[in-house]
């Protein structure tokens, strides 16, 4: 997703951005202490705290969830799920690394988080993205092939790793641009006034910015959409048609039917969050008068909690929509229950074995009577 915003302090200079965070269109002599807008209002700034330290909460604590039960559960040790944990890693960079960063800038208007910070949290928001929208191109592409072309050869887990190696690579030269191309500046207000700007300084005009940011568009959400939406229109054509030599459908097609709702269900709520954001970005890039709208800031803001919500949703489709993942949150959550009773930290050696023990033992009944696609 494009995480430019556009601050036209004159005519030499380019657009600021951070970490996904809207600036006001400013006119040459003008002083920002005068703007006025609906993101100062007392009301609105207690609702965008709620809004983001929420999802905030919900984001590190389930995509860490997520991490931590494949890491801990080898039945759960499937290419798929490795692929799954990779989109939780880019959902966390983002909760962790840019929305604080995200809320404070758009209460204080200005970027008081030094020119380090400048550089990386474009950067960082830009990688996650494009790793999120790959990998899941990644894993509809390969559903794809293991169940339109019926290949049984699998993915072998040393190749799914060199793929997520590959992902994070490519993810990173893609967003460079976000920090190459970038200064941070100071701007004088007045004798006792200064600001500091966290702007994008490209070396030719500012249409380079808007070139990249329409590029981004079809590079983060058209065309992964189309990749999308075709593997799995196929797949569940597929699926929908398929019967069982013996006739009815097998156990493993109806596991397959399950698997395949789950992550259609994860990218329709990836493309619906991120829709509304990315419609409202492609028409600044189109039209800059949209940056003069009054209520320019607030509709940013919304338009991005919306689309930020996407980074917490995943955790909780995985436990609604997937009886293993179920079963593996509800074990880890038992056992710091028992731990609390007994007085004792899971941590400590006994009572990490005894909850070690009990929650394999649980996840592998469970997995043995539903041999999983993940």
């Amino acid at each position: 997703m494009d995480i430019r915003t556009e601050m036209n302090i004159s005519e030499d200079e380019t657009q600021s951005s951070n970490c996904s965070t809207p600036a006001t269109n400013q006119l040459e002599g003008v002083l920002l202490d005068g703007l006025e807008d609906s993101t100062k209002l007392v009301g609105v700034q207690v609702i965008l705290i709620l809004a983001y330290s929420t999802i905030i909460l919900f984001g590190v604590t389930g995509n860490s969830l997520v991490i931590y039960v494949v890491y801990k559960f080898r039945n759960l040790h499937t290419v798929t799920n490795y692929f799954i944990v990779n989109l939780a890693v880019a959902d966390l960079l983002v909760n962790t690394l840019c929305l604080p960063f995200t809320l404070m800038y758009t209460l204080y208007g200005e970027w008081k988080f030094g020119q380090v910070m400048c550089y990386l949290l474009p950067y960082a928001q830009g990688l996650a993205v494009h790793v999120s929208t790959i990998t899941l191109n990644v894993i509809a592409l390969d559903r794809y092939r293991s169940i339109v072309y019926h290949m049984e050869t699998k993915m072998s887990k040393d190749m799914c790793v060199v793929v997520i190696v590959i992902t994070w690579v490519a993810s990173a030269i893609l967003a460079s641009p976000l920090a190459i191309f970038r200064e941070y500046v100071t701007f004088d207000l007045s004798p006792e006034r200064t600001i500091q700007g966290c702007a994008e300084k490209w070396p030719g005009s500012s249409a380079d910015g808007t070139v990249y940011s329409i590029a981004m568009f079809f590079l983060q959400y058209g065309l992964p959409l189309s990749i999308i939406s075709f593997a799995y229109t196929r797949i569940w054509n597929k699926l929908r048609n398929h019967v069982s030599p013996g006739g009815g459908r097998s156990d493993r097609h109806q596991r397959r039917q399950k698997t395949t709702k789950m992550l259609v269900a994860v990218v329709v709520v990836f493309t619906v969050s991120w829709l509304p954001f990315h419609a409202f970005q492609l028409a600044v890039d189109i039209d800059s008068s949209v940056l003069e709208m009054k209520d320019y800031r607030l509709l940013y803001t919304a338009f991005h909690v919306v689309a930020m919500c996407s980074t917490f949703a995943n955790p909780i489709l995985y436990g609604w929509m997937n009886s293993n993942y179920r079963r593996s949150f509800l074990a880890v959550f038992k056992c710091g229950r028992l731990s609390n009773g007994m007085r004792r930290v899971c941590s400590s050696e006994t009572v990490s074995e005894k909850c070690t023990r009990s929650k394999q033992n649980t996840i592998s009944v469970a997995f043995k009577q539903e041999n999983t696609l993940l």
